[in-house]
């Protein structure tokens, strides 16, 4: 693929490894989706008692959305299977992702009479906090052909459940990428995990990771989760990520890229999805964490989850705009050399039809 005519809209990164008879869908979501309110510009916590503006709001699909968004922006055919309300907020969802960034909802539900699930996240001072609501969706019973063919799912791992359909999708030879919330028991068990024996490559932070693995250093934890998943990649936070593949022994360890991270909402799921894309593409380790180090740091300058996911143009902005500065140190620049044919020529920002700041613009009186 190279950059030559590219719209910026519609880059896959695939092409060059696309076959007949291949999976419609490259990477297979489910979850619970929820309508995000994003509060922004607050100078302080709320305090009790009294009353707190905000010089900003946005309005985007949250929860598992956040992840499908940022996969299908960087150009991935991305397939959900959500519940979602038959109130405005669901409408709303389900337009902003089926419409709005060519998710595929057909193995998604509207369900009568359940309210959409929603989270009011406040951001100040570099931090968040977050008040959700929401109740369980009614049982149904799994849809036809679900999980669908795909070569690539994402699964959000649960100490002491497993999810039938991570088995199923791996039977089809889906690979799957994992990561892990954080364990409200207290044991960490790695046995308490049964899906992770079915994942290719499994991305827990930090403390997780050392946490599961009884280590006092996240690259020691890497280390001893490749022997339980053929790739163990660990973030760092402000010291990028580190990964080792069990299975040939590589190792790779990035840097972060400094920003001014404004809300740190979603990282995590973009840095799985530039992950995903980087693996899904065939490219070296150290490529596929630097491309999702990257994509996690533009997320975190904007406010939001699936509001902030960037897509190949704000990459190719990114690229053209470092190489612009006279005192970059030309190691750095190296490190991201691999973008250059991959990118549009347009660098046009936000490129795509975004979530909106409120609901119910663009209504007709």
């Amino acid at each position: 693929m190279t950059s030559t005519g590219q719209d910026p809209d519609h880059t896959d990164p695939l092409a060059a490894l696309r076959t007949p008879g291949e999976p419609a869908c490259d990477v297979y979501l489910t979850g619970t989706v929820f309508l995000d309110i994003i509060f922004t510009g607050l100078d302080s916590a709320p305090v009790r008692g009294t009353e707190s503006w905000a010089r900003g709001m946005g309005s985007s699909p949250g929860g598992v959305a956040n992840m499908a968004t940022a996969l299908a922006r960087l150009g991935l055919r991305t397939s959900l299977a959500a519940a979602f309300g038959d109130d405005h907020y669901g409408e709303y969802c389900w337009d902003t992702l089926e419409n709005g960034e060519g998710i595929d909802l057909g193995h998604s539900r509207t369900v009568p009479g359940w309210h959409s699930p929603v989270t009011v996240s406040m951001a100040y001072e570099n931090e968040r906090t977050m008040v959700s609501h929401g109740h369980e969706p009614p049982p149904q019973e799994p849809a036809p052909r679900c999980p669908p063919r795909a070569r690539a799912a994402v699964a959000s791992l649960t100490p002491g459940t497993d999810a039938p359909w991570v088995a199923e999708a791996a039977r089809k030879g889906t690979r799957i990428f994992a990561d892990v919330g954080w364990d409200d028991t207290g044991r960490w068990d790695l046995a308490a995990l049964p899906d992770l024996a079915q994942c290719e490559a499994f991305l827990p932070n930090a403390e997780e990771a050392m946490r599961y693995t009884r280590t006092s250093c996240p690259r020691a934890a890497a280390h001893a989760l490749a022997e339980h998943v053929p790739l163990a990649v660990v973030t760092l936070g402000s010291e990028g990520a580190y990964a080792v593949d069990g299975r040939t022994g590589e190792t790779a360890s990035v840097p972060a890229i400094e920003v001014a991270a404004l809300d740190p909402t979603g990282a995590g799921d973009v840095f799985v999805a530039g992950f995903v894309t980087g693996t899904l593409a065939d490219w070296p380790l150290a490529d596929r964490l630097a491309f999702a180090g990257l994509t996690a740091a533009l997320s975190v300058q904007e406010f939001g989850g699936s509001l902030s996911a960037p897509g190949w143009s704000e990459v190719a902005a990114w690229w053209r705009q470092i190489q612009a500065y006279d005192d970059q140190d030309p190691a750095a620049l190296d490190r991201y050399a691999f973008l250059d044919p991959l990118l549009p020529d347009a660098a046009r920002p936000w490129p795509l039809r975004r979530a909106v700041p409120t609901i119910g613009f663009g209504r007709s009186a």
